[in-house]
C-alpha cells in the first residue's frame, strides 16, 4: 500500500461510538461533544429530536485526503456500490469503495462539479470547464444534454438533481467564469425536460444559486443562495406542471454560506455550511450540527442501506454513519432494483 493510500485509510472517529446508554444520553443533552484524537470533529445537539439521527455507533471517518477542492458526491448502486465525487481544480472525478479505496473515474472531467444519477443509473454531471451538463451512458459515452439557453452559453452549471419523472434540475451561477464571459441575463435555476434541446428557467431571482434537492415526496424544492449577503435556503412548492411557487426563506445559514444539501427519508435537510453540516427539521428548526475539520461543500447519502452521509470538504472526504436513510435517489431508480451504473472514462 502506498503512503497516499495509507493516509486515505486513516479514520476520524467521533466519541459517540464509545458512549452507550445513559452516559451517551447525558453527553447528548450537554450539547457539544469533543472526540479525543479527532481535531475539529464534533457532534452538536441543539434539539432533542437530533438524537433520532444519531446511531449508537455514529462515527466520522476521513476516507480520502490530499485532494484539492472536492464536490459533487453521488452514490452509484451498481457493482456493490461506489461513491463518485468531483475534484474541481484537479479536473478529475474520483471513485471510492470500501474494498478498493480511491481511484480515478474520469480525467479530464472538464472541471466537473455537481453529480447526480437518473432513474436508469446514468451519471448526470455539471461541468464548469465546458459550461455544460452531461450524461454518461451505460457504455461510458458522455453526451452533452444542456449547453445553452436561448441560444446563449450557460454560465457554469453547479449542482444538479434528477426528479423521478426524469426532469433534470440544475443551478447556473457564475462561479466558473469571468464576469465578461457571462452570456445569460440572470443566474438561473433551470429545469431540463426529457428530450428537450434547451432547459427552461424555473427561478431567476437568485444571486448565487448553488445546492439544491427535493423533499422526499418531491412536493418541494430546496435551493441554496450562496451570496454572502443572503446565505439562505429557500423552499419552493413544486406545481404539477413542474413550475415553482412561493420560494420562501426556509433557513438562514450562519456561519455562511450554504452549498450542497440532501434530505433523509423523514424530510430532514442536511446543509453544508461554514461550520460543517447543519441539520434542519422539516419545519425549518435547526436540530444539530456535524462539525468537521474541513469546510464542507456538498454531501450525499449512500452505502448499501443509504445510512451513510458522505461529505466532500475541500481537500478531504468524510463518511458519517447515521440511524436514518437518505432520500436522494430517484424513486424509480429504487423500484427498478438496480441502476446498471456508469462506466469510467479517462
Amino acid at each position: 500500500m502506498s503512503a497516499n493510500l495509507a493516509r486515505i485509510a486513516v479514520a476520524l472517529v467521533v466519541a459517540i461510538s464509545a458512549i452507550g446508554g445513559a452516559d451517551r444520553a447525558t453527553m447528548l443533552g450537554a450539547g457539544l461533544m469533543k472526540a479525543p484524537n479527532t481535531p475539529g470533529a464534533r457532534i452538536e445537539v441543539l434539539n432533542e429530536a437530533f438524537r433520532d439521527v444519531l446511531a449508537p455507533d455514529t462515527t466520522v471517518r476521513l476516507i480520502a485526503e490530499g485532494l484539492e477542492f472536492t464536490e459533487g458526491p453521488v452514490w452509484i448502486e451498481a457493482d456493490d456500490g461506489a461513491l463518485l465525487f468531483s475534484d474541481i481544480s484537479a479536473d478529475t472525478i474520483y471513485r471510492w469503495t470500501e474494498r478498493d479505496g480511491l481511484s480515478v473515474f474520469r480525467k479530464p472531467s472538464h472541471n466537473a462539479n455537481g453529480n447526480a444519477t437518473d432513474a436508469r443509473g446514468r451519471l448526470v454531471t455539471c461541468q464548469h470547464g465546458s459550461r455544460t451538463v452531461t450524461r454518461t451512458e451505460k457504455d461510458g459515452q458522455v453526451a452533452t444534454i444542456a449547453s445553452t439557453y436561448n441560444g446563449k452559453r450557460l454560465n457554469s452549471p453547479n449542482d444538479v438533481v434528477v426528479k423521478s419523472d426524469g426532469t433534470i434540475w440544475f443551478t447556473d451561477p457564475p462561479y466558473g467564469i469571468k464576469p465578461e464571459q457571462s452570456e445569460q441575463p440572470a443566474n438561473y435555476v433551470f429545469r431540463l425536460d426529457p428530450g428537450a434541446a434547451e432547459p427552461v428557467p424555473v427561478a431567476e431571482d437568485f444571486s448565487r444559486p448553488n445546492g439544491l434537492c427535493f423533499s422526499p415526496d418531491e412536493k418541494y424544492l430546496y435551493v441554496a443562495d450562496s451570496d454572502q449577503a443572503r446565505s439562505h435556503i429557500r423552499r419552493f412548492r413544486v406545481r404539477e406542471n413542474n413550475t415553482l411557487a412561493e420560494g420562501l426563506t426556509f433557513a438562514v445559514i450562519e456561519p455562511p454560506v450554504p452549498d450542497g444539501m440532501r434530505v433523509d427519508e423523514d424530510g430532514r435537510l442536511y446543509v453544508t455550511a461554514g461550520d460543517g453540516i447543519q441539520v434542519f427539521g422539516p419545519a425549518g428548526e435547526l436540530l444539530g450540527k456535524i462539525r468537521l475539520p474541513l469546510c464542507p461543500a456538498n454531501c450525499t447519502f449512500g452505502g448499501g442501506d443509504r445510512k451513510t452521509l458522505y461529505v466532500t470538504a475541500r481537500a478531504g472526504v468524510y463518511a458519517v454513519n447515521l440511524a436514518v436513510r437518505g432520500a436522494d435517489a430517484p424513486a424509480k431508480q429504487r423500484s427498478a432494483g438496480g441502476t446498471g451504473g456508469a462506466k469510467p472514462t479517462k
